[in-house]
């Protein structure tokens, strides 16, 4: 028997697809089928749901389009660093990001948990970029917040990409 509706929203969890997000196919051209079309179409649309937010990040920080991975934040949002203090404005959080993505290395993401209150989502997500620098591996377990948007699209409000490890 369902339940009545008492006014108020659930939370909900979501177990996550335990497939992970890497890099897109190569785009070198085929020398029989011409050019790989572009990943652009997979660009133009900001996840609709919470549980697409790894994804849809790992899917821009792939493209290497920094303009493409800022659309992943809400205006007010903070990226959290693994020290220092947190960006907190749009050309901040730019500028944070920008030391991953001028690493060149496509990012591979794996939801572990997430959980959906309402119009806002907690993201626990173990990340690894696909190569090395100095000789050792970048990865580690994320800490985000999403929060949904009155476009119905899912934007990062809080982004600390090391928020689940040891400082």
């Amino acid at each position: 028997m369902p339940r009545p509706h008492t006014g108020t929203q659930e939370a909900s969890t979501v177990t996550p697809d335990p497939a992970p997000v890497s890099a897109p196919p190569d785009p070198t051209p085929d020398p029989v089928c011409g050019p790989v079309p572009s990943p652009a179409p997979l660009l133009a649309e900001l996840p609709r749901e919470a549980r697409d937010v790894p994804a849809a990040f790992a899917r821009r920080f792939n493209s290497g389009d920094a303009d493409a991975v800022q659309e992943m934040y809400a205006p007010d949002a903070v990226f959290v660093p693994r020290g220092g203090a947190p960006a907190a404005t749009p050309d901040a959080i730019r500028r944070a990001n920008a030391g991953f993505l001028g690493l060149g290395l496509p990012i591979t993401v794996r939801p572990r948990q997430i959980h959906v209150a309402g119009d806002t989502a907690l993201l626990v997500v173990d990340w690894e970029l696909d190569g090395e620098v100095d000789g050792a591996r970048v990865r580690g377990t994320a800490t985000d917040v999403a929060r949904r948007g009155g476009d119905g699209r899912w934007r990062y409000v809080i982004d600390s990409p090391f928020g689940g490890c040891r400082p």
